[in-house]
């Protein structure tokens, strides 16, 4: 891969990064898990390439990795609010089992 394919892989990467994040908000798992495959691929691949990596480069991939954080929190904290909930249901499910017993 010449350098200036490495660049734009870089670029998509980052073009994906962003993706990921706005479907983190939305929640949905699959697409999140299909992005970071991809992405992943693409950083692989142009690992190499990029030596001697310019600063140009490294704030490109300083970004990639602030999207990444924010989109794992992002889905972290929707599954601990889906945990919850299930916890509430759970709960409920009880409550009612409980009641149910005590009627004449």
């Amino acid at each position: 891969m010449s350098r200036d394919q490495a660049v734009a892989a870089l670029q998509r990467a980052l073009e994906i990064s962003r993706e990921l994040a706005a479907v983190a908000d939305s929640g949905d798992v699959r697409l999140a898990v299909s992005l970071d495959a991809e992405r992943l691929k693409l950083l692989k691949s142009l690992r190499h390439a990029l030596q001697p990596m310019e600063e140009k480069d490294r704030s490109v991939l300083r970004e990639i990795a602030e999207l990444n954080d924010r989109s794992i929190g992002r889905l972290e904290h929707r599954l601990r609010a889906k945990c919850r909930d299930m916890d509430m249901l759970a709960v409920g499910r009880r409550a009612v089992r409980a009641y149910t017993t005590t009627r004449p």
